[in-house]
């Protein structure tokens, strides 16, 4: 990524910079990473990075995430998910997760991705639930790469379609939050047929 006079230099391309705060942002939870990661589609469809090197970035980022949260789980995370659960949309994603997290595990995993909170909340109660870590690994790996994937290639196309940056993030973002809207008042659908 740096090149050799830049390592000489100690200075560090707009790209590169982009790429160290989007798997920052990937690593801890709650930042606002669908953010980040629809920004750096815009950047690579506008020829700032490559839209490949996005995706590896920000699910190596999550990813680890993943693993420290269900970590947590593991080892003491009932506490934390009883303190999370006092807010009324965590509690109604727990109950959610909860119900379906031990008939359907993997699958739930990777759906719970697209949710509000869906994958911070999936890896505590995995965690806390003591999932194989081997199984967990793999669930996680799935939904990272397909979540991001899908916020990567929504600013990539967004950026593709306007060149204007601020506007093709903002068309990116408003396409997610309805994508998202949907996704989560079906899940929500479904959850009340059973």
């Amino acid at each position: 990524m740096l090149g050799g006079e830049q390592a000489v230099n100690g200075t560090v391309d707009g790209s590169t910079a982009g790429l160290l705060v989007l798997f920052v942002v990937s690593l801890v939870p709650l930042l606002p990473t669908e953010v980040t990661i629809l920004g750096m589609g815009v950047a690579a469809a506008q020829g700032g990075t490559s839209l490949a090197l996005v995706i590896a970035v920000a699910s190596a980022g999550c990813l680890a995430s993943d693993q420290a949260l269900y970590a947590l789980g593991r080892f003491g995370g009932r506490a934390a998910l009883d303190r999370l659960s006092r807010r009324k949309k965590i509690a109604a994603g727990l109950g959610w997760l909860d119900g379906r997290l031990q008939r359907h595990p993997r699958p739930v995993l990777v759906v719970a991705r697209w949710l509000p909170s869906g994958g911070t909340l999936g890896a505590l109660l995995a965690g806390s639930l003591r999932w194989p870590m081997a199984e967990f690994f793999a669930a996680s790996a799935v939904g990272v790469t397909l979540w991001t994937s899908y916020v990567a290639f929504l600013g990539y196309a967004g950026g593709r379609i306007v060149t204007e940056p601020g506007i093709s993030l903002l068309l990116s973002l408003a396409v997610a939050l309805i994508l998202g809207s949907v996704i989560t008042y079906s899940v929500k659908r479904s959850a009340r047929a059973l």
